[in-house]
C-alpha cells in the first residue's frame, strides 16, 4: 500500500497535462497497467488483465491515447521538470548529462502510419538485417543513485522518419534530434552535455549544439582524420587567405605511438582491477571546422576506441567514464521493450492506404487535408503511448533508487539474483507493485475519482472470476 501511495504522489504532479479530471484518472490507470503488467505485452489488452477491468473499459483506455485532452507537449514538459525533482542528475560543471540513441520498434501493421523498411546494424545473430517498423530517437537523463549506481531515466522519444509531409523538408535525423534536444534544454533552462555513439559524430549536429551553448561527447570512427593547428609564423605574413589547417594526421597513426600513452585504472562503470592506456590530443576536425579534443583509448578487453568532445575542458578519464555510461540508455531500451511494453502499441488506422512490405517513407504532400490530419492524430497516439511509457519507466526507477527498502519489503516472489545492496531493477519493482495492487485497490483511503472508476469497470472479485473461468 505505501509503495503505491509513494507512486501516486509523484503522478499527481502531471495533472495539468489533462484538461479534464476523467482524462487524468484514465491516465493514472494506464500508467498502473504499464508499471504492473511485467511480461504481458499485448498492448492495451494487457492493461485490462492487470487492472481486472470489464471489456467496456477497453475503449476508454484506447481513447485516452487518441484524445487531445491529454496534451502531449504539456505532459512532456511536466515530466522533464519532475525528473529534476525526483532524481539527482549527473553534472559536468553547470551542464546536465543527457544520453541519445535511436531505437527501431518492429511493426507489421499495414495500416500504421510511419511504418517503413529499416536497416538494423547489430552483432546479434537473432536480429534480421531489415525489418518493418517505427524509427525512434530518444533522449535520457543520466542520474546517480546510492553508491556508484547510475541509471538513464527516459525523457522523451519520438518517431523521426517514415512520414514526409512536405517534399521541401530536407531535415535529417540529426537535425531532428538537435531540435528535440534543444526543446528539452529550453524547458529546463540548463546547458547540456550530450553523450551519443559514433552515428551522431556530425559537424552539423555539433554546430547546432554549440550555437546554443551545449556540447557533444561521442565516439569517432576508426578511419577518422584530423589536422594539427596551423603554425603561426612570426615573419611577415604572405599574401592570400591564412591557413586554416595544419598537418593532416590519421587517428590510427596516433594510436600506434605507444610512447605517447599514459596508464590509469579504468573509470568505466563495471570495470574492476582493469588498467587502460590513453592519449589525449586537441586537433581540428574538418567536419566541425573547429578544435575538438580526441582521446585514444587502449582497453585490454574492448580494444581501441576513439572519443571526441567539443568541450576542451573535459579531462581524458572523465570523457572515458561518461562515454562508458552511454550503455545505460541501451539497458533502458531493453527494460522499455520487455518489461513495460512502452513500444508495444497496436493502433491501426482503418482509412489509411495499406503499405507494402519493404516500402520506404510515406509521402503525403499530395494527400488531402483530412487524410493528413488523420495521420497526425495517429502519430500523436503513438507518441502519447511512448511518452507515458517513459513516465512509467521513470516512476519505477524513482521507486527503485529513492525507495529501494520499500520495494524490497513489498517483494512477494523469489528471484535467484536478488542483491539488497543494490537498487532493484525495473522488473523487480514492477513485480512488487503488482503484488501490492489488490491491497491498493481495496484500500478505503483511495482517491474518490479512482474509486468511482473501479466500482464501475472492475470485477468485484477478479481472482474468483478467473478461477471460475478456468474451471
Amino acid at each position: 500500500m505505501r509503495l503505491w501511495i509513494t507512486w501516486l504522489d509523484a503522478v499527481r504532479v502531471l495533472r495539468p497535462a489533462c484538461s479534464r479530471m476523467s482524462t487524468f484518472v484514465w491516465m493514472i490507470f494506464s500508467l498502473i497497467g504499464m508499471c504492473a503488467r511485467t511480461t504481458d505485452q499485448a498492448g492495451v489488452t494487457s492493461y485490462m488483465r492487470v487492472l481486472g477491468f470489464y471489456g467496456k473499459a477497453y475503449n476508454r483506455l484506447l481513447g485516452l491515447f487518441h484524445s487531445s485532452a491529454l496534451d502531449l507537449d504539456r505532459i512532456t514538459a511536466l515530466w522533464l521538470k519532475l525528473c529534476l525533482q525526483l532524481f539527482e542528475p549527473v553534472t559536468v560543471g553547470p551542464r546536465l548529462v543527457c544520453l541519445a540513441d535511436g531505437l527501431k520498434a518492429p511493426k507489421e501493421g499495414r495500416k500504421m502510419p510511419g511504418v517503413k523498411r529499416l536497416h538494423q546494424e547489430s552483432g546479434n545473430n537473432t536480429k534480421p538485417e531489415f525489418i518493418m517498423g517505427h524509427s525512434f530517437q530518444a533522449i535520457s537523463l543520466l542520474v546517480q543513485g546510492p553508491g556508484k549506481h547510475a541509471a538513464a531515466v527516459p525523457l522523451v522519444s519520438r518517431i523521426h522518419e517514415g512520414v514526409v509531409f512536405s517534399n521541401r523538408d530536407s531535415r535529417t535525423l540529426l537535425d531532428k534530434l538537435a531540435a528535440l534536444l534543444l526543446s528539452v534544454a529550453k524547458i529546463w533552462d540548463r546547458k547540456i552535455l550530450l553523450v551519443a555513439d559514433a552515428y551522431y559524430a556530425s559537424g552539423g549536429l555539433m554546430a547546432e549544439l554549440l550555437d546554443h551553448g551545449h556540447h557533444l561527447l561521442t565516439r569517432a570512427r576508426g578511419n577518422a582524420v584530423a589536422y594539427l593547428p596551423p603554425h603561426s609564423s612570426k615573419s611577415r605574413r604572405r599574401r592570400g587567405r591564412p591557413r586554416l589547417y595544419g598537418k593532416k594526421v590519421r587517428l590510427k597513426d596516433l594510436a600506434a605511438e605507444d610512447s605517447k600513452f599514459k596508464s590509469a585504472p579504468s573509470p568505466v562503470y563495471g570495470d574492476s582491477q582493469v588498467t587502460l592506456r590513453y592519449r589525449s590530443i586537441d586537433l581540428i576536425w574538418k567536419s566541425a571546422a573547429r578544435l575538438v579534443r580526441f582521446v585514444i583509448v587502449h582497453h585490454p578487453k574492448r580494444g581501441t576506441i576513439f572519443l571526441l568532445s567539443t568541450d576542451l575542458t573535459l579531462e581524458p578519464l572523465q570523457m572515458i567514464q561518461l562515454y562508458g555510461f552511454r550503455f545505460k540508455i541501451e539497458l533502458g531500451f531493453r527494460q522499455a521493450l520487455h518489461v513495460l511494453g512502452a513500444y508495444a502499441y497496436h493502433f491501426w488506422m482503418s482509412e489509411m492506404d495499406p503499405i507494402r512490405r519493404g516500402q520506404g517513407d510515406q509521402h503525403l504532400h499530395r494527400a488531402s487535408e483530412s487524410y493528413r490530419k488523420a495521420i497526425v492524430r495517429k502519430l500523436n497516439a503513438y507518441h502519447r503511448h511512448v511518452q507515458l511509457g517513459c513516465v512509467a519507466q521513470g516512476l519505477l526507477q524513482h521507486l527503485a533508487i529513492n525507495h529501494s527498502d520499500l520495494v524490497w519489503d513489498h517483494m512477494r516472489e523469489w528471484f535467484r539474483t536478488i542483491n539488497r545492496k543494490l537498487p532493484p531493477s525495473e522488473l523487480l519493482t514492477a513485480h512488487a507493485l503488482r503484488a501490492a495492487l489488490p491491497e491498493f485497490f481495496a484500500a478505503r483511503r483511495i482517491d474518490p475519482n479512482l474509486r468511482q472508476i473501479l466500482e464501475k469497470y472492475r470485477a468485484p472479485d477478479i481472482g474468483l472470476t478467473v478461477k471460475r473461468r478456468a474451471a
